[in-house]
Parts: C-alpha cells; structure tokens; sequence
C-alpha cells in the first residue's frame, strides 16, 4: 500500500472567546471567525500533532523513494462558509499541553493549552511581540494577546500550508505539509505540531458567524483526523505473461483471507483473464491462463457501511503492481481503522473503456489483542 496514515498524538482548539479556557478533551474541534453575544469578533483555531517517533518510522521503515505527506480532517459540521474560502496551515512554534478541557466546561477548564498560553495554568504564555527568527503570531487589535505563535519559515524552507475552498468542495481539511514533515524528521525544527486558522480578514467576524467544526482524535466516530504519507510503491513487469485487452473479462482476488489484525502489511493477489477465451488447441484450459492488468490500473478502498471512499484511486500512488506470477498490491492494515469491513475496488482501462471492478471483495481488520 503506497498510502499510510497515522493517528495523533493530541489535538486541541483555542478561542478568543475564553481566552483562559482549554478543550483538549473536546470531540469537537473547531476553525472559526464570528461574534459573540455582545457583537465582538471572536477567533477560534485549532492544533494538531503527530509523535515523531511514528513520523521517523514510517520514513525509514515503510516510504519507498519521495512521499508526500498531508494533514486530513473530516469536516462534521459548518456555518455561513464563504463561497470561496482558504485554510492556513504553519508548524506550531514552542510545545503546548493538551489538557482535559471542553469548550464551555464551567468552571472554565485550565489544564492545558488555550488563546494566552501554551501549558496549563496559564504558563508559557504565547508570544505577542519580539518573536523569534523565522516565527509570528497575529491576534486583533481589541481581542486579547494570544492565538499561538507558529513558523513561516525556517532554513529557507517556506512553511505556509494552504488549501483553497470553493463552492462544491466538501470541505474536509487535506493539507499538504510535506516540507514540514521532512524537517520534523530530520529534527531540524522542533515537532509541535500545526495550527490550521482561517486568513486574517475572515477572523474576528462580525458580518457572518463563520464555523468549521471537524472531528477530533477524542471522537466515537470512525473520522479521527490523521497524517497521510503517500508515495509510489509499484513495479511493472509482466514477464511471459499476455496483457489483459478484452472489455469483457473476470477480474477477481485470489487470496483475500476476509479478516486481518491491524498490524503489518498484506499483498493481494489479482487473477484476470477474458470471460470469454479465444478457442485454440492448446494442453491446459484456457480459463487458467492469467493476464497481466494494464499498467495504467489501480486499487482502492471504500468503507463497507458508510459506503465512502477511505482510500480513493490515485494515479500516482494506488497503482496496482505486476510480476510474472500476475497483478497484485500491498495493503498496511495498522494504516487502517480497526473493527471496520472495507471492499476492495479495481480501475482499469480494457479496449478504450474505463471501469470500476466491485466483486464485493471485503475484508475486517481487527485490533491485534
């Protein structure tokens, strides 16, 4: 599987509005620029980190060749979105407690991060003036100081991430951050995490109340946020073998077990051949001649009861591989959520036609222990 995704550490949001407050503990996490009840622009934002240790891992020990890396968050609810709108995203600059708090806890919860300070109990406040080389911060003129401080670049690295919303986007967060990863992992700047924030005028809003609320890592759902590490993990060779051209053909998988751990990696075996073989006198049944696929076909996974696509066909990094012995394709099951049924889908191209084999190959992976 060239796709990997690993989960985070913690994650947290910051608000203006209770500038002392900490939701670390919130299944909720929230962007937004609105106003609150006395009509004052309000500014949420909201941090995320992933262990270096899992970061290094995946780096050394499964990535092949360049990857590219990217923050993803499942959007669960919204408000007055603009039309067109986009997303920040920078490498938090300075290390921040999660805390145990939920946004609206009364009495207001200090146990960690909030807009003033880093750590609980109002410690290492945020930086407001003199940042550091290479680091900011912004907060409006009336509000109070605060909001994180994070990095727009470092040893000539530009570390501004964005993402461009538009009219029929759906609104989930998918970032790339690949440079800040590269630095993350070379610990040649400090993983803190990133602070994603909506650009400076849509902040402090009076004119619309604007709410970007994503699932948070404390979620009950199957959409916690994650890190996705995508690289090009194929080989092509079809050795002695024909390549599949027919438009009527039987594409299945040959050795799905229907149920793996959350641990390691699983090559799926494809067999291919036309459903329909041209006579010819030959020792064996044609109908046990195996084809290669095309090379321009890939793989990829839909979630078996809410029907979407966990992993969608990728050009670049969900082709599906060939070797003498046939098609085949690597799965890492720790990448996936566990106690979930997923169906393996096919994309290819036979005699000019583009097509989605579903043979309703589906798989569990369980939690190992």
């Amino acid at each position: 599987m060239a796709v990997y995704r690993i989960f985070p550490e913690k994650d947290a949001f910051i608000s203006s509005e209770v500038p002392t407050g900490n939701a670390g503990k919130d299944e909720i996490i929230e962007i937004g620029g609105y106003a609150d009840l006395y009509n004052t622009g309000q500014t949420n934002r909201l941090l995320v980190q992933y262990r270096t240790s899992e970061i290094q891992d995946v780096i050394a020990n499964k990535v092949t060749g360049s990857y590219s890396a990217s923050l993803q968050l499942y959007l669960a609810d919204a408000y007055q979105i603009p039309v067109d709108y986009t997303l920040y995203a920078y490498p938090v600059s300075g290390a921040w407690d999660s805390g145990v708090g939920k946004f609206g806890d009364v009495p207001i919860d200090t146990t960690g991060v909030c807009w003033i300070s880093r750590q609980a109990g109002g410690a290492s406040a945020w930086s407001t003036t003199s940042f550091t080389a290479g680091t900011t911060g912004s907060f409006y003129s009336g509000s109070t100081g605060g909001g994180g401080n994070w990095y727009t670049g470092s040893l000539g690295v530009d570390l501004e991430f964005t993402q461009s919303h538009g009219l029929n986007t759906t609104n989930d967060v998918n970032i790339n951050v690949t440079k800040a990863i590269q630095l993350f992992n070379a610990q040649t700047l400090s993983n803190n995490g990133f602070i994603v924030k909506l650009p400076n005028d849509l902040e402090y809003n009076v004119t619309a109340s604007i709410r970007l609320k994503y699932y948070g890592v404390d979620t009950n759902t199957i959409y916690p946020p994650f890190l996705e590490f995508k690289w090009d993990d194929s080989t092509y060779s079809t050795g002695s073998l024909s390549i599949l051209t027919s438009s009527t053909s039987i594409i299945n998988l040959t050795n799905n077990k229907g149920k793996y751990v959350d641990n390691g990696k699983q090559r799926f075996r494809l067999s291919a051949r036309p459903k329909y073989p041209v006579r010819s006198f030959t020792t064996s049944s044609a109908y046990l001649t195996n084809y290669a696929l095309p090379s321009a076909s890939y793989w990829g996974l839909r979630d078996e009861n809410t029907e979407e696509m966990v992993i969608d066909f990728d050009t670049r990094f969900t082709k599906i591989s060939c070797d003498s012995n046939g098609a085949f394709f690597d799965v890492y099951m720790d990448g996936l959520q566990p106690e979930r049924y997923y169906r393996i889908l096919v994309k290819t191209t036979l005699d000019g036609s583009t097509t989605v084999v579903d043979n309703q190959n589906i798989f569990k992976v369980v939690r190992n222990g």
